[in-house]
């Protein structure tokens, strides 16, 4: 005869429960307003620009770090599909997309830059459930990352709108111009997603990739800085 003990049995929390913990994980326009967002000085020209740079479709995230100068210093754009929204699952994905195109500020004693999220969805530019938890997502992702919160903005087929502020304007219209990007495919809470990332802009070459002139010899320089012939010496 064996005695021993039986494996617990895994409960798993009731629906009910469940929902409340996603709801609560969202974020009301009163509530986003109230929190101190700064507001964008030319929100036009960033949603341009992101535009351009990612071409976003329905179901498109694009989280942009900006500078002092409202100047797009990295960005990263990903599809997300999710039939319950949850503020947790979209603050990891973003936090993920930030620590691969731009370093942590958490040294800072203040952040000195902002995350801005635009999402490209179907329907009306008015408030839902699934903007609520992209602005739970989004202001704890930059809390972890020591970013700032910047604006929420909703990309709908006819024109974008910052939630919380009321400023909005027509959809921009697909430039002629092609920004390089980076596509790679992976895998979060069992769908499949393209994302597409820019590197932060002004990345410095490797001087392996730097063009050398070739069929003339390079001239040494010594430690005062003046070119040093190529010398022949003889014995005499």
């Amino acid at each position: 005869m064996s005695f021993g003990f039986a494996p617990p049995l895994q409960v798993s929390p009731p629906p009910s429960a469940d929902s409340a913990a996603r709801l609560g994980r969202m974020l009301e326009p009163a509530e986003w307003a109230s929190a101190g967002i700064p507001l964008l000085r030319n929100p036009r020209e960033v949603v341009t620009g992101l535009h351009d740079r990612h071409r976003p479709v329905p179901s498109t995230a694009i989280v942009a770090v900006l500078d002092t100068h409202e100047r797009v210093t990295a960005s990263a754009s990903f599809t997300e599909l999710t039939a319950a929204p949850d503020g947790w699952e979209f603050r990891n994905v973003l936090l993920a997309h930030l620590r691969r195109v731009i370093p942590h500020d958490l040294r800072l004693r203040a952040p000195v830059r902002t995350a801005v999220l635009l999402y490209c969805r179907e329907g009306e530019p008015l408030w839902t459930e699934t903007d609520g938890a992209w602005m739970w997502g989004l202001r704890d992702a930059c809390t972890l990352h020591g970013l700032r919160c910047g604006a929420y903005i909703t990309l709908t087929p006819d024109r974008w709108q910052v939630l919380g502020e009321g400023r909005g304007g027509r959809r921009p219209r697909a430039s002629s111009l092609n920004e390089p990007v980076t596509e790679s495919r992976s895998t979060t809470a069992g769908s499949r997603k393209n994302r597409r990332t820019t590197a932060p802009p002004d990345t410095p070459r490797p001087a392996a990739d730097l063009p050398v002139a070739r069929g003339r010899p390079m001239a040494r320089r010594t430690g005062s800085g003046t070119p040093e012939a190529h010398r022949h010496t003889a014995a005499r």
